[in-house]
Formats: C-alpha cells, structure tokens, sequence
C-alpha cells in the first residue's frame, strides 16, 4: 500500500508562542486524530520537531568528499515553518488527503501531502 508524508507547517510568526492553555487544546486536538487515524491503521510513523532555531542546515560543496558547510537555522526564508509529519499508508492520494485534512495543523496552518518514494528491495 503506498505511504504518503503529511508534513506540518504553521505561521513562522507564532513558532513556540502560546499560552500552557493553548498549547494543552492543541494536542488534544492532535492526539484525537492520531486516535482515529491509529484505530483506522493509516498511521506508520511521525514525529513532532523542535523549533527552526534548533535546525542546523548541511551543504557540501564539490560533491561526494567535499567540504562541508553547517549553517544554523533552516536554509529557506519562509513565512511557514515545518513543525511535523506523521507517515501515512494509504490506498491512494484522495485517502491520504482525507486523513490529512483532519490533521489540526491543516486548521492552524497547512499539510503538505506528499507521495514517498518506494524503492525496490533487494
């Protein structure tokens, strides 16, 4: 069955803002999707991620060996910020965005739903 990453952005403007009350409505709202998402077996794996001031970027120039350049922070300027990702297995794209739609960040933010790439084994 194909896997599907529902990826989570919200405003860069209120990353790690909120009241203890807010942050607590928050993952209710998020524990109750993966509730319903797990009972339905569509969840195989996600996490939540720390802040963009915890990314550290990695560029290597010249390739396979070369050198090696860490910026902190994420490379991209955006006015979103990517906060998580659960991992999907779904029949199709119309059943991941489903799912994905009853993702809370889809309401506080947006979900970017994206195909994975499965590779052959072996």
């Amino acid at each position: 069955m194909p896997k599907y990453a529902a990826l989570i952005y919200s405003p860069a403007e209120t990353e790690g803002m909120g009241s203890p009350e807010d942050w607590a409505r928050v993952m209710a709202e998020y524990n109750e999707f993966g509730e319903a998402a797990g009972a339905a077996g569509v969840i195989i794996g996600g996490e939540a991620l720390h802040d963009t001031n915890t990314a550290t970027t990695i560029k290597v120039s010249g390739g396979k060996g070369g050198d090696i350049l860490t910026t902190d922070g994420p490379f991209a300027e955006t006015k979103e910020v990517l906060g998580g990702f659960y991992l999907l297995e779904c029949a199709d794209l119309d059943e991941a965005i489903k799912w994905a739609s009853q993702i809370p960040g889809a309401w506080h933010g947006r979900v970017e739903v994206r195909p994975c790439v499965e590779f052959p084994e072996g």
